[in-house]
């Protein structure tokens, strides 16, 4: 059974220049306000989102799914793309970077102050992407690999199927610590409290390329220059990403 929303198998008019963007689901709120903006610096198209774990995405994009951007969150997964001839080479482009943090919830969080701390009984449950799919997840083995804490900590860990799932288990006091995106940590404000920022770990940065299948190649090419754009860049900028 293929992976891809059935929404991206509907038809749609001949000749519209619709494009559709892959993307990881960090960028789910961003993108949701980019998309009219592009829309509207691109008379004539328009764009529908998939959000999902980039691993996921990739696997969609290698099915078949019709998709015409993708975008994914480590470098990684765009290099496996690359490698199978998914992605237009050419066009791939480096547009954001993020960080990776430990949270726990605000409301009877066990006082987190390490990654030591994890290995404590009060810590019962952890909260990580999967590492096969989630690059998020693969940032979190890297982590607690060299910190000498993953073997340590395995039996404690519950999986998700992406990093916006982290965040819903941490902020519904699911579980007494997660790793996520220092940017969708800042969406839940006060229902979650960042402990730390882990720093060995690759860096957090945000590949984005056209899809060698994509019909509408100039289109998506357009989409990526835009993201380039101050007024992409001021958006990209509040919701907490970097400059590449």
């Amino acid at each position: 059974m293929r992976l891809f929303s059935l929404i991206l198998l509907l038809p749609f008019a001949v000749g519209a220049q619709q494009i559709t963007v892959s993307t990881a689901a960090s960028l789910t709120d961003a993108f949701k306000e980019l998309g009219p903006k592009f829309e509207a610096s691109q008379p004539g198209a328009t764009v529908r989102f998939n959000f999902a774990a980039s691993g996921v995405l990739l696997q969609q994009i290698s099915q078949g799914a019709p998709v015409d951007v993708f975008v994914s969150a480590d470098q990684d997964t765009m290099d496996r793309g690359a490698a199978q001839k998914l992605i237009d080479t050419d066009s791939r482009e480096n547009f954001v970077t993020n960080s990776l943090v430990l949270v726990e919830p605000s409301k009877e969080g066990t006082g987190i102050q390490s990654l030591q701390d994890l290995a404590k009984p009060a810590v019962r449950r952890i909260a990580i992407g999967k590492p096969a799919t989630v690059p998020a997840g693969r940032y979190t083995q890297q982590v607690l690999e060299g910190a000498k804490l993953w073997t340590v900590l395995e039996p404690k860990f519950v999986q998700a199927d992406n990093v916006r799932q982290v965040l819903d288990y941490v902020s519904r006091g699911e579980v007494e610590a997660g790793f996520v995106y220092r940017t969708d940590a800042t969406l839940l404000g006060d229902k979650l409290k960042i402990v730390l920022t882990p720093a060995n770990h690759a860096p957090v940065s945000y590949p984005i390329a056209v899809v060698s299948d994509s019909k509408q190649k100039a289109v998506a090419q357009s989409f990526i220059a835009f993201l380039f754009t101050d007024a992409a860049q001021q958006v990209l900028t509040k919701y907490g990403f970097g400059k590449p």
